[in-house]
């Protein structure tokens, strides 16, 4: 089959001009969809999937990609909108495009062609919404997107350093759908189009909005008004707690929040889509290009433009993934045929080398909810499937996605698949058979195996909701020994955290001396970043477990973040003294001086009289009294990075 060139053709995409609308004989566009991205076609971009999903239903919908929002001309570009503006920051909470963990401005935006910064402002779906309004008087303004979804309720804010209401409160918007809003926004749609006002459209699970009356709202639960959370941090952690609970579609509670004299009320979650209609989502008529409109490349679409998202949803429950607010923890997965049929359209694409980057989602070998009961009663208000420990009614069965795997590197054209979204390492330990763990090995992996233990700390891996370090060990062990049963050569890529709540300086000593035993050296590191909508970020703000009230260490101040980076990065000349100050403060200096197992060297002038063999001697005796339970050092397990 012959490949199919990208395509410069305008009309295959949604409308983005007055000249595009003229050409289809547009008079009025159904909705204008405001995006803080630029507008790429493809599946793995939100606005496009609802655009589509509006499409397929018969409405019309234009995009204002990126508009300038220092005045309200440019939101008139694609005229009045018949039924509503739609408005999302895009893929990315538009604080966490802009600024790194430090608050420090990043120098560029993976989703603006060539990689530009600067073209949505801060705060994308506050601006977008004022100047909506601006533009045209009375017109319905609907939020949406992952900032939207993860600001619903007042939360902690790490960038203004305080509680801040629901976005919706202070956007000024009719609506927010939250999660994934394919059904909401077609109920949506089909409401106004029959001549109901925003106002009225209360009913709409996975949706928000504001009231001045709770009248005619019904079957509600109460949580902490904004007031009380902004004040009184017990209060934030019971407010944060209810949210969590009730984060499920078929037994979560409608919530109510007050605000000052309203009242935030939010609809309980979207059911997940079915297998049948998450196939026709990713069936729809995408061209998966960027507007031809764009002369430079747009950076975030190189690496999923050739990757296939086969599931939605995590039961994974690590703490600092905002995932169960957004797409929740039950598992939907889309059917073989579908996968196959999207993996031979890619195979046709004239830029295509065969290579299928990834089949996953949040989390790639899931591909079947936790267990039966979620389908008939709903998620576990106060226990996880996974974590520190897992449920003992957890069904783990790979058998699935080794099958699928399987049948896409059978499709003509296609060379390799790999997996690259992330595997729960745990998760496949807790499977009986090695059977996805040796066709991983054996077909999927290209050299480099990345996987997030994130620490190695127990009490900090407990908070983070990953499980114990003494099975992530059992999993490198168990994964090199099968690769060299193999005749292969590959590594595990792990990715560590610093300053997550929890870590403090002792914690970070002892992944900086894992580090030094397995012999990786980072090149890079994670700090913790307190997005919104985690649990982790409740920690944080709060100095508290939520789930127990217990106090949790939080290391907030610069200085100590930057120790605890330096700590995993003592290998490197420029960290060397802050590495040695966190390990005086930690009461570590047995970790300093020559011995095998000293991390830093003293400081020049400082060093302890006697020979070389002397001084080695005193850090090992030093050393030994700090080992209480010793490491087994394993060598050539891990690619240094």
């Amino acid at each position: 089959m012959a490949k199919q060139a990208k395509t410069r053709d305008t009309s295959l995409f949604l409308p983005t001009t007055a000249a595009e609308l003229s050409a289809r004989g547009i008079g009025q566009l159904d909705f204008v969809y405001i995006i803080g991205d630029a507008y790429v076609d493809h599946p793995s971009f939100g606005p496009a999937i609802i655009s589509r999903v509006l499409e397929s239903h018969g409405y019309t919908v234009g995009i204002l990609s990126q508009p300038d929002w220092h005045s309200a001309e440019a939101f008139r570009r694609l005229g009045r909108p018949r039924l509503a503006f739609l408005i999302s920051a895009g893929n990315i909470d538009s604080m966490v495009n802009h600024y790194t963990s430090a608050k420090k401005r990043r120098s560029s935006d993976a989703y603006t062609p060539g990689g530009e910064a600067g073209k949505r402002p801060d705060r994308a779906t506050i601006v977008y919404a004022n100047r909506a309004r601006e533009a045209y008087r009375g017109v319905p303004v609907i939020l949406g997107g992952i900032e939207a979804s993860l600001r619903r309720f007042a939360h902690y804010d790490y960038w203004d350093d305080k509680v801040r209401r629901s976005i919706l409160s202070d956007s000024g918007a009719d609506l927010l759908i939250y999660g994934m809003g394919e059904r909401q926004i077609v109920e949506i749609a089909d409401a106004l189009a029959g001549g109901l006002p925003a106002e009225q459209i209360t009913y709409v699970n996975g949706t928000c909005y504001m009231t001045h009356s709770l009248e005619r709202v019904y079957e509600y639960e109460t949580i902490e008004s904004y007031e009380a959370v902004a004040r009184d941090k017990n209060a934030y952690a019971a407010a944060f707690m209810a949210q969590y609970r009730e984060q499920d579609a078929i037994r979560g509670k409608r919530l109510v929040q007050p605000h000052g004299d309203a009242f935030l009320v939010v609809n309980p979650p979207a059911a997940p889509l079915t297998t049948e209609e998450l196939d026709a989502v990713y069936e729809l008529p995408y061209t998966r290009e960027p507007h031809p409109a764009y002369q430079k490349e747009i950076p975030a679409l190189f690496e999923v433009k050739f990757s296939l998202t086969s599931c939605r949803g995590c039961f994974g429950a690590c703490s600092f993934c905002a995932l169960t607010f957004h797409q929740g923890r039950v598992i939907s997965a889309r059917s073989h045929a579908s996968l196959l049929k999207e993996a031979a359209l890619l195979a046709q694409q004239e830029d295509f080398k065969g290579n299928i980057h990834d089949v996953g989602g949040p989390t790639a070998n899931f591909r079947q909810p936790a267990c039966k009961k979620q389908l008939k009663s709903g998620v576990c208000a106060d226990r996880q499937c996974l974590g520190f420990d897992h449920c003992k009614n957890l069904e783990v069965d790979h058998r699935d996605y080794i099958a699928l795997l399987e049948k896409l590197s059978a499709v003509p054209g296609v060379k390799r698949v790999f997996v690259r979204s992330g595997i729960r390492y745990d998760y496949v330990m807790y499977d009986k058979s090695d059977a996805f763990l040796r066709t991983l090995i054996k077909n999927h992996v290209s050299g480099q195996l990345k996987v997030a233990p994130e620490h190695v700390s127990d009490k900090v891996l407990r908070l983070m909701g990953k499980p114990a370090s003494a099975l992530y060990d059992r999993f490198v062990a168990k994964y090199m020994q099968l690769n060299r049963n193999m005749g292969k050569e590959q590594y595990i890529v792990p990715y560590f955290m610093s300053s997550h709540p929890g870590s403090d300086l002792s914690a970070a000593v002892e992944l900086a001396e894992y580090l030094k035993h397995t012999g990786q050296r980072p090149e890079q590191v994670q700090d913790f970043y307190p997005t919104p909508g985690t649990l982790s970020t409740c920690m944080y703000y709060t100095g508290l477990d939520p789930r127990t009230g217990e106090r949790v260490y939080v290391p907030k101040s610069a200085s100590e973040k930057a120790m605890q980076r330096a700590l995993m990065q003592y290998f490197m000349p420029q960290y060397r003294d802050l590495a040695r100050t966190a390990l005086q403060k930690a009461g570590r200096e047995d970790l300093i001086g020559f011995g095998k197992h000293a991390l830093v060297p003293p400081r020049m002038g400082k060093q302890a009289a006697g020979t070389p063999q002397e001084c080695r001697r005193r850090n090992e005796n030093l050393h030994e009294k700090h080992r209480n339970t010793p490491r087994t050092p394993r060598e050539g397990t891990h690619k240094r990075r």
